[in-house]
């Protein structure tokens, strides 16, 4: 079986990660959407709601599992028996990042390949990070997100209530 490990912080997941994961879906048997821990970023939301929100927006996808984790990424691909991480591409400065990491990832555990898929053009600005500032002004999310966690997002975000 044939399975892969889509890590990222997801705070919050949208909807370019959502065409990653639609995508990856169809290149494994499984594919595990994994956030992770990670103690140099502040997370708006919790790891709770992060892992409900994918969950819910992934849930006509059969092959996708969602599970959050901390510590070595390679060491967590090994112990799922993964046969690759997948990354998400929106511009070079990425790359640059992600190939290091992929590079290092590799040094620590040999078995384990790095698939990067390039997001789609119509979410090439899309981040985490302007959806959390257009949220926290009170502003429309709509096309960013995915419906099933729009509101929620807003609810806690929405700083103009």
């Amino acid at each position: 079986m044939r399975i892969g490990v889509y890590p990222g912080s997801f705070d919050p997941a949208t909807l370019g990660h959502l065409d990653i994961i639609r995508r990856a879906s169809r290149l494994f048997d499984k594919l595990i959407v994994a956030p992770m821990i990670n103690g140099e970023k502040h997370s708006s939301f919790t790891m709770e709601e992060k892992v409900d929100f994918l969950q819910r927006m992934t849930r006509d996808l059969p092959n996708v599992e969602v599970e959050s984790f901390s510590g070595l990424l390679a060491d967590y691909v090994k112990e799922k028996n993964a046969c690759a991480i997948v990354k998400g591409l929106r511009a070079v400065s990425d790359f640059e990042y992600e190939f290091q990491m992929a590079l290092a990832n590799k040094k620590l555990n040999p078995d384990v390949d790095t698939v990067f898929l390039m997001t789609g053009q119509k979410y090439l600005f899309l981040s985490s990070t302007i959806v959390r500032d257009i949220a926290r002004h009170g502003g429309d999310i709509t096309g960013f997100v995915p419906e099933e966690i729009r509101e929620d997002i807003m609810k806690k975000l929405d700083r103009t209530k």
